[in-house]
């Protein structure tokens, strides 16, 4: 097994970059990656449907960065919601440079013995979620004339895995729709990009998915480990900085899996 690299020092590769981050309370990648763009000079906007998890999250990140960002309770399930946290971000912070779309839904189910209700409320999280939030910012970003978007996919948009049928679905949507958006918002100095990690485990995918499973899975990593979920947040920061500013409509695994 190949130990996880030293933390990285910052580069302020985002510094006075005004960055919302969805689905960021907690221990996953959303607050990696609010960690990450605040260390790399960002202001940073959280959000997340658990309020009270929101708000340890806002907290731990003031210990860290010594500025408690703003934090934005949003339901993306909820279209009302998305446009109050986009709003709220914009007004609060006057202007909006960045937005990770991190929102996404799990769990293991067979095809076979999937419902409906399972079905589309991963769907509804993971891609029209993510879809939303895409919406709000591109008619922001459209009419401001720049901006990033950054999605959070995952490579079983690419290949297949048992139980996964909702989510694997969810997220090749996911994929479609950063292409189509950087389409529409190339015109516009608007760039739209994708990570999709392999396996980064954290506490709320223990959760939904069993140690056999995870253990599993490690095996088929070339490192023989699972990523930091700080190693895929470094990624995010460089598409939503301008080292990347020459991509867009791309989708770019994190991973260390066999071919």
């Amino acid at each position: 097994m190949t130990n996880a690299p030293e933390y990285p020092a910052s580069h302020d590769l985002l510094k006075g970059k005004r960055v919302l981050v969805t689905a960021s309370a907690g221990v996953g990648i959303g607050f990696a990656t609010a960690k990450r763009c605040a260390e790399e000079g960002a202001t940073v906007v959280l959000s997340d449907v658990h309020e009270r998890r929101l708000r340890e999250a806002a907290d731990e990140l003031d210990k860290i960065s010594g500025a408690k960002p703003l934090a934005v309770p949003c339901d993306v399930t909820a279209e009302e919601e998305v446009q109050n946290l986009f709003d709220t971000a914009i007004k609060e912070l006057g202007g909006l440079d960045v937005a990770v779309c991190n929102a996404g839904l799990g769990g293991t189910k067979k095809l076979v013995d999937m419902t409906d209700d399972e079905w589309h409320q991963v769907l509804d999280v993971t891609l029209t979620g993510t879809m939303r939030c895409n919406r709000a910012a591109l008619r922001y970003m459209t009419e401001a004339g720049s901006g990033v978007i950054v999605n959070n996919a995952s490579i079983l948009g690419w290949r297949a895995q048992e139980g996964q049928a909702h989510y694997a679905a969810a997220k090749a949507g996911v994929m479609a729709l950063t292409r189509t958006a950087a389409i529409e918002g190339a015109p516009h100095g608007v760039r739209v990009n994708a990570v999709a990690p392999s396996l980064a485990i954290h506490e709320f995918l223990t959760r939904v998915m069993s140690q056999d499973v995870l253990d599993e899975l490690i095996t088929k990593e070339l490192f023989k480990r699972s990523a930091e979920t700080w190693e895929v947040a470094n990624v995010i920061v460089f598409l939503a900085s301008d080292y990347a500013s020459y991509m867009t409509g791309e989708v770019v695994s994190v991973s260390s899996q066999h071919p």
